[in-house]
């Protein structure tokens, strides 16, 4: 007599079967900035990442966090019980924060850069968007002299 092993699910999968019981749970209305969720995959300011989890990520402690926190160069976002939130931009400070510091410079320091690169690279997206817009008015014709 063959013998069917169903396979086992995976760790952490729910081994329920049917409709999932969410009674009391409202729908996410259309209108709602959440409603497409697909949309926060994309935005690297979305807060998506648990302080554990930003933690493991970044190979550092909750405690360094906790000090980006208080030296202002992060200001997570908060879930609805208050738990800090990071999003992938702030993990990616966090990550220059880390590197800084293992070569050290002092975490007041560290922020500083971090906060002037960021001012930078900002200053340089602006202005590569707005160098066709200064072409285009450069290469029209000014005023017949006369």
């Amino acid at each position: 007599m063959n013998k069917v092993v169903k396979p086992a699910p995976a760790p952490g999968a729910s081994r329920r079967r049917g409709p999932c019981p969410l009674k009391g749970v409202t729908p996410i209305q259309e209108d709602s900035p959440d409603h497409d969720p697909a949309g926060k995959f994309d935005d690297e300011d979305y807060p998506a990442y648990s302080m554990g989890h930003a933690a493991e990520i970044l190979g550092v402690t909750q405690a360094f966090l906790r000090s980006l926190d208080a030296a202002k160069l992060l200001t997570p976002g908060r879930s609805e019980g208050g738990h800090r939130r990071y999003s992938r931009y702030q993990l990616r400070l966090a990550a220059r924060a880390r590197e800084l510091i293992d070569q050290g410079t002092a975490l007041d320091s560290a922020c500083r850069i971090i906060i002037l690169e960021d001012q930078v690279a900002e200053a340089r997206r602006i202005n590569t968007e707005l160098q066709p817009t200064h072409r285009r008015k450069s290469d029209q014709p000014g005023p017949a002299a006369g």
